[in-house]
């Protein structure tokens, strides 16, 4: 499973897998440093991305329980600068990411600034207080959205008046043990047995780091070692309670009363009819998951220094081998892409090695797989309610938040009604956009105070148009970040984890 990693010259991967407690088996491949050969190990200091989350929860649940705030608290109490939009929030509602605020990387990126770019944690305040709209009423859906966890972390610092580092390590990380885990602000920083984070490109492997200051929702970093005792004590609590982790794990109910998988920081889901608790990460070079069959006593702990292997995978191809059973049968997606009937969310089916992968307009990871032992049909691997089966007319039925939708084949070289040419602007966001072109394509250039982006543009369907990344050319086959919606005066923008940023044609 790991022998991608076990040549000259890789990054690679920690791995742990315990029962009841036990560990059974461990390993550390590749390199941390490939500059100087230095190989992974237990002890090398790794980015494990948003496993982040469930350490920011769990400070704010113990502030909770020394009367300090309310889950149940708007968000306002404890944050002026956060808009008041069309609908309460609450911080549980940011903890278990059903608040429909609209994640700031992505934001960020719609700003015109980069996510390589450097910047600093008060343009992360100004970028949630720009805010306009949410991306839906809070508790009726789940969205990812890492401002959420990013307004968690400045709660915790503002209440106990203290850096975040220094609450973990007194709270968490101190009584633990837990000695190399901790909040590494910023990618470059300089720590002994740091690994280097790495992406792969065409001319080989790159160190890769993002421009912006890290936050509780994605910027600690540890060890083999160190995340399984984290593990352990989700199971036997040392610090914290049963009962906070038995919230953590409980999935949230959504308005219309489907339960989700996410919880309180914690994903759980159900694997071939297993309940799987744990959560995955991704930063820039570098993936993670911890999860733990918890009816079952397995454990298993993947932390690596590239963007090119899949955790969520492997730790279930790990499960697999622990309970004997043979890998799930592939879910038959027909190949394409597919817009939401009625709506502006579009995905694609793409058979990588005779296996459907699911590619959307997330930013961060590329094409994924896909959970095939779902019990309700094929769920992509990455954090959400979304859940596809074929149909025999050559559409897809999906379930998104327990609510039924319609996917329907996009055509190729598709033509819009009209082309989009013209001068739009978002005044609340200081957000100015410029689109020319034809019926068929185009080229997209906003600008704030932020930054700029050029992006081309490609009509998907009549009223559709997909937004590129940004430096690539026309080709209607390239990935998209968004897409663009088209009323008679406006268009949205609709990517993975923004909705509805509206521009009005001026």
């Amino acid at each position: 499973m790991f022998s991608q990693f076990s040549g000259p010259d890789m990054p690679g991967a920690v791995v742990a897998v315990t029962e009841n407690g036990r560990e059974i088996f461990a390993n550390a491949y590749g390199l941390a440093n490939i500059n100087n050969d230095i190989p992974m190990g237990r002890k090398t200091i790794i980015r494990i991305g948003s496993q982040s989350k469930q350490f920011t929860v769990l400070l704010t649940l113990m502030l909770e329980a020394e009367g300090k705030l309310s889950m149940d608290d708007e968000v306002q109490k404890h944050l002026p600068y956060v808009p008041r939009l069309e609908y309460p929030f609450t911080l549980r509602h940011l903890a278990s990411n059903t608040s429909g605020y609209r994640d700031f990387l992505d934001a960020m990126i719609f700003s015109g600034l980069s996510i390589f770019a450097p910047s600093d944690r008060q343009t992360v305040r100004e970028i949630i207080a720009r805010q306009d709209a949410l991306n839906f009423k809070p508790g009726s859906a789940m969205v990812y959205s890492n401002s959420g966890f990013f307004m968690l972390y400045e709660i915790i610092e503002r209440i106990e008046g203290a850096t975040f580092n220094e609450i973990l390590r007194k709270r968490v990380t101190g009584p633990l043990g837990m000695h190399d885990t901790s909040l590494m602000l910023r990618d470059g920083s300089v720590m002994k047995r740091l690994a280097a984070h790495y992406t792969k490109r065409a001319e080989g492997w790159f160190h890769l780091g993002w421009g912006l200051e890290e936050d509780g929702g994605g910027g600690i970093v540890s060890t083999l070692d160190d995340v399984v005792v984290w593990q352990q004590n989700l199971s036997n609590p040392i610090i914290g309670t049963a009962e906070m982790y038995q919230r953590m794990a409980t999935p949230y109910v959504f308005d219309n009363g489907a339960t989700g998988c996410y919880g309180l920081g914690l994903v759980t889901d159900v694997y071939r009819g297993r309940r799987a608790v744990g959560h995955g990460g991704g930063v820039a070079g570098g993936k993670s998951e911890s999860v733990r069959f918890i009816d079952d006593g397995l454990s298993i702990v993947i932390i690596a220094n590239n963007d090119q292997i899949a955790p969520f995978t492997v730790a279930r191809r790990i499960a697999d081998l622990y309970f004997g059973t043979a890998e799930p049968t592939p879910i038959r997606l027909p190949p394409g892409r597919y817009r939401q009937e009625g709506g502006p969310d579009v995905f694609e089916i793409v058979v990588k090695d005779g296996v459907p992968t699911f590619r959307n307009s997330n930013m961060y990871g590329g094409m994924t797989g896909f959970d095939f032992g779902h019990p309700c049909g094929a769920k992509p691997e990455r954090t959400t309610d979304l859940v596809l089966s074929p149909r025999p007319d050559g559409k897809i039925d999906g379930t998104y938040c327990g609510t039924p939708r319609v996917y329907v084949p996009l055509t190729a070289d598709a033509r819009a009604a009209a082309p989009l040419a013209g001068r739009y602007a978002n005044t609340t966001q200081g957000l100015e956009v410029d689109i020319d072109g034809d019926a068929h394509r185009g080229m997209f250039r906003l600008r704030s105070d932020l930054g700029t982006m050029n992006a081309p543009i490609v009509a998907a369907d009549s009223d559709l148009w997909l937004l590129l990344e940004p430096g690539t050319d026309t080709r209607p086959d390239l990935p998209w970040i968004a897409t663009l919606s088209i009323t008679a005066d406006s268009f949205e923008i609709n990517s993975d984890r923004i909705k509805k940023l509206r521009f009005m044609r001026v």
